[in-house]
């Protein structure tokens, strides 16, 4: 019986050692890829393989390969840089990136550039293009040009991005400020702005002001010219009815006059004034 008991033990032990090996196997030849990511494999005998390995769990041979896992959603980034304009205007520039990896280039990009390659790419090559589109406007198209400009960059960045793999699903213009030469240069310029509008008002109120004055003295002249007609046409007639209606006029004032007045009463001084 106890010999028994030893080889039932021995095979007992047998068995263990040899499933705990087969686990063990097991368990280092298994890896899960999760949603949003994909795998690239490392062989110790071929190197990269062409083939990344979609979500799920995939059996690898332990020590021979292991896996690299790669995030494929789409990542923001923020790319600031300084640069000039066509007119010598430095200006402080922001861009926001919507990035990804090409899923089918990813053992290519696993080999080129490793798995921080937006980190490796994307700020070089965004302050290059940048620099590049800026340098094409002065610095007040930048303001008034501002959808065509983040559309010649994104166009430019994305050409580019593809040259390694990374793709772009948006590009935009974040932030856009000017040095402290460039905002006084506007303040003076709005400045003479104003003054030129003033004095543009100014030079149109003289106008103005002559042709009105012109317009004032053809129309004394044209009152004369008729007067001295009349005076020709009808005698010293008009002048003593002139006369007549200066009198009423004064003797009206006179009479709505608080203060009193004295007149002669042995003539009319109103209907002998003179003519002369």
């Amino acid at each position: 019986m106890s010999n028994n008991a030893v080889n039932l033990l021995n095979n007992v032990a047998k068995w263990a050692a040899g499933l705990g090996v087969l686990g063990s196997i097991a368990q280092n030849g298994l890896y899960t890829v999760d949603g949003g990511e994909r795998a690239v494999i490392f062989d110790r005998l071929q190197g990269v393989l062409e083939e990344s390995k979609g979500e799920g769990m995939h059996i690898m041979i332990p020590w021979l390969q292991s896996p690299t896992i790669f995030d494929i959603r789409t990542r923001p980034r923020s790319i600031s840089s300084v640069t000039g304009t066509k007119d010598l205007q430095m200006v402080n520039i922001s861009l926001r990136v919507l990035s990804k990896p090409n899923v089918e280039q990813l053992p290519t990009i696993f080999k080129n550039l490793g798995t921080d390659f937006d980190e490796r790419v994307l700020p070089s090559i965004g302050n290059e293009v940048l620099k590049s589109v800026v340098a094409q406007y002065n610095a007040a198209e930048l303001l008034t040009l501002r959808d065509q400009v983040s559309l010649k960059v994104k166009q430019a960045l994305t050409t580019r991005a593809a040259d390694f793999n990374i793709l772009l699903d948006d590009v935009a213009l974040t932030h856009l400020s000017f040095g402290d030469e460039f905002a006084r240069a506007i303040e003076v310029k709005q400045v003479a702005q104003q003054e030129a509008e003033r004095s543009k008002f100014v030079v149109m109120k003289s106008e103005q002001e002559k042709r009105a004055a012109v317009i004032r003295a053809e129309g004394e002249s044209e009152a004369a010219k008729l007067i001295s007609d009349a005076t020709k046409s009808s005698g010293p007639g008009l002048l003593e009815l002139r006369r007549i209606e200066a009198a009423r006029e004064i003797a009206q004032n006179l009479a709505r006059s608080r203060n009193v007045v004295y007149l002669p009463g042995q003539t009319n001084m109103l209907l002998s004034v003179s003519g002369k």
